[in-house]
């Protein structure tokens, strides 16, 4: 068994290569692990990791603090965490655009936002025909510029990580336009529309239904000609007992998934290959809600888990779109 306990605090990196928490599942996994790279905590003391991006040009991470109503951030260089935006409107998801700005996924606002580089804050969507928005999920930008997201929900059940609120709209996904801003509704049948990613040649469109009946699901669908819609909507994973949630796509089309329900054989990161069979396991001692890439070479993992961030360094790295 892997030397990581399933409590927090207890958690220590292991001392040996290759690192047993990074599990096999499938021979198609051994080429994307690296034999001496480990899992590492950068940071700890959280209240719900969430929305984990990487900045490249600055080399830092940054993630939700949900419940703490806060943007964190973590140094390359320096190995400091430090507070990025506080309040942050209880951000969620968030992903950059084509031109390098934060586009966040906003309980508080339910809205979706755009950092511009002075730093000032622009809304880009935070209603729909006249109804507010619920509270968007994640996000991802579409090579054309596109910005998709979700809109479950979550946040406005309660005021733990939101605002208290009735649903004014159903639980959609959304397509922003990159020329007129315009939205359009592109599903409105998925039980609690939650992570989503494109595949890398983008003509594939991975959603999870983290409501879905008996098991959450991983969605496929097929991205239009124009890029403007999806069809042929189909299960790609059935999760069983586990709860996918955000995720990320490598270049060979393989999913990273943030995974678990606070069980020792469930915490942590499952690997599927893009036929959706299950090859890797990442084992951490706590629900992993999201994660991305990033690093010098985009394939330093980033897992977001309940109270802490984690690192492994992998040999693949992301689609640009992830």
């Amino acid at each position: 068994m892997p030397e990581n306990t399933n409590n927090p605090g207890d958690w220590r990196p292991s001392t040996r290569y290759p690192d047993p928490s990074v599990i096999s599942l499938d021979p198609r996994f051994d080429a994307l692990r690296l034999p001496l790279a480990g899992v590492e905590r950068l940071a700890t003391g959280c209240r719900w990791c969430e929305g984990p991006i990487w900045f490249g040009d600055g080399r830092y991470l940054l993630w939700s603090d949900i419940p703490n109503n806060r943007i964190m951030r973590w140094d390359e260089v320096t190995g400091q965490v430090s507070a990025f935006r506080e309040p942050s409107n209880f951000a969620n998801g968030q992903t950059r655009d084509r031109q390098g700005r934060l586009v966040t996924c906003e309980h508080g606002g339910r809205r979706v936002t755009r950092t511009e580089y002075d730093g000032s804050i622009t809304v880009l969507m935070d209603n729909f025909g006249g109804k507010r928005l619920n509270s968007p999920n994640d996000v991802v930008v579409k090579s054309d510029g596109s910005i998709w997201f979700t809109d479950p929900p979550f946040g406005i059940l309660g005021n733990y990580e939101g605002h208290r609120s009735e649903p004014e709209l159903g639980q959609n996904v959304y397509r922003l336009d990159p020329e007129t801003g315009t939205a359009s509704i592109i599903a409105d049948d998925i039980l609690g529309p939650n992570g989503l990613a494109f595949s890398p040649d983008e003509k594939k469109l991975y959603i999870v239904e983290s409501r879905g009946e008996p098991n959450r699901k991983i969605l496929e669908y097929d991205v239009s000609d124009d890029d403007t819609s999806i069809s042929n909507k189909r299960v790609l994973i059935d999760a069983g007992r586990g709860t996918p949630d955000g995720f990320r796509v490598d270049i060979q089309g393989n999913l990273w998934c943030g995974w678990g329900m606070g069980t020792e054989e469930l915490d942590g990161v499952m690997i599927f290959a893009r036929d959706g069979t299950p090859i890797g396991r990442i084992v951490l001692p706590e629900r992993c809600a999201n994660l991305c890439f990033g690093g010098r070479a985009n394939s330093r993992l980033f897992m977001a888990a309940s109270h802490s961030v984690y690192a492994l360094y992998v040999n693949v790295p992301c689609v640009t779109n992830g």
